[in-house]
C-alpha cells in the first residue's frame, strides 16, 4: 500500500526509516526536501505538499510539533484535509491536544477518513531503533488494519481507546514525568547541600525501595486495587519521614515547593485518621477532589500486565 509520512524531524526521521527498513514504500513531506535526504537516499519518493501525499497515499502518518502544526497540514489549499481518498487512514504520531484530536475526527469521520491519535513515547533514540511504545485511540477496526506498520514503528503498540484515548495516556505520562523531575530535583538539592556526594546520593538511594521498581508499577501495588489495608509501610511513617525531610531542608535553606505540598497531602490524610492505613492511602484524595468514584482495578487484571514484560 502507499504510506506517507509528513514530519522528518528528530522523532519523525527514525520512525519513517523503519517503515521503509520494514520493506514498505514511502511518501514522504518536511518543510524542506534536505530533512528528507536520507529517506530519499533509500528509496522514498518526495510530495511537494500535504495535498499532493493525500492523493497519493492510503495511510499518512504525521509526526509534528505542536497542535497547530497539525491542524495547519491538515487545512488549507495545499492541506490533507482537501485531497484524503475515501477509505484512508491518518495516525497522527504527534503529541496533541485531545480537543484538536476529537475535532479532526469528527471533521474527517464525515469524508469517510479515519483519524487516529497515536503519539509515541521513546525519545529520539527510541524512534531510530523501533524501541518505541505507540499509544492509539480511534476506531479499533482501523487500528487493527494497520496494526503491521504501527509495529514496524514501534515494539510497545497497544490500543487504548476511542479518539483522544491515546493522546490523554501521553499527557498523563509526560506530565508525570515533569512532575516526578522536579521532585527529584528538589530533594536531590537537598541532600547535596545537607552534604552527601551527588554521585553517592544517586548511586545509593536507586537502590533503595523506589529505585528498584518501575514508578508505574508501584503505582498499581496501592492506589489501583484501591487497597489500603492492611498496610505493607503505614502512613503515618510516611509522614513522620516526610516531615523530617521537610524540617532538614529548612535546616539548608533548600525551597522544597513541590515536597511541601506533599507534606500538607500527607498531613491532611493523617487528620482523617488513616495514619494506621498503608502510605498510599493519601492519594485517595485525589479521587475525591476530582469527584470520581474510587479506582479499583483486580489484581489479577493488573499482574496480567505486569507480567507481560
Amino acid at each position: 500500500m502507499a504510506i506517507g509520512f509528513i514530519g522528518l524531524g528528530m522523532m519523525g526521521s527514525g520512525m519513517a526509516a523503519n517503515l521503509q527498513k520494514a520493506g514498505h514504500p514511502v511518501m514522504v513531506h518536511d518543510l524542506t526536501r534536505q530533512a528528507a535526504s536520507l529517506h530519499l537516499q533509500n528509496g522514498a519518493t518526495w510530495a511537494e505538499t500535504p495535498r499532493a501525499l493525500a492523493e497519493a497515499c492510503e495511510v499518512v502518518f504525521t509526526s509534528l510539533p505542536t497542535p497547530a502544526d497539525v491542524e495547519a497540514v491538515c487545512h488549507g489549499e495545499a492541506g490533507l484535509a482537501a485531497a484524503f481518498r475515501p477509505g484512508a487512514a491518518w495516525f497522527d504520531l504527534t503529541t496533541n491536544s485531545v480537543d484538536v484530536v476529537r475535532r479532526l475526527h469528527a471533521e474527517l469521520a464525515g469524508r469517510g477518513v479515519d483519524f487516529l491519535d497515536a503519539p509515541v513515547s521513546g525519545g529520539p533514540a527510541g524512534a531510530a531503533s523501533g524501541k518505541l511504545a505507540l499509544w492509539v485511540g480511534g476506531d479499533e477496526k482501523a487500528f487493527e488494519r494497520y496494526r503491521k506498520l504501527l509495529d514496524a514503528i514501534g515494539d510497545q503498540v497497544v490500543y487504548i481507546g476511542g479518539t483522544g484515548a491515546g493522546t490523554i495516556a501521553k499527557l498523563v505520562h509526560n506530565c508525570a514525568h515533569a512532575a516526578v523531575g522536579a521532585v527529584l530535583g528538589e530533594v536531590f538539592t537537598m541532600g547535596v547541600k545537607a552534604g552527601v556526594d551527588p554521585l553517592t546520593l544517586w548511586a545509593a538511594v536507586r537502590q533503595g525501595a523506589l529505585g528498584r521498581n518501575r514508578t508505574f508499577d508501584i503505582f498499581g501495588n496501592r492506589f489501583l486495587p484501591g487497597q489500603f489495608d492492611p498496610p505493607s509501610f503505614a502512613l503515618r511513617l510516611l509522614h513522620k519521614d516526610t516531615m523530617l525531610a521537610l524540617q532538614l531542608a529548612r535546616d539548608v535553606s533548600v525551597p522544597m515547593r513541590l515536597c511541601n505540598l506533599v507534606g500538607q497531602e500527607l498531613t491532611e490524610a493523617m487528620n482523617r485518621g488513616w495514619g494506621g492505613r498503608d502510605s498510599h492511602s493519601y492519594l485517595a484524595l485525589q479521587n475525591e477532589r476530582a469527584g470520581i468514584p474510587p479506582i479499583s482495578v483486580p489484581r489479577e487484571k493488573l499482574k496480567a500486565v505486569t507480567d507481560r514484560n
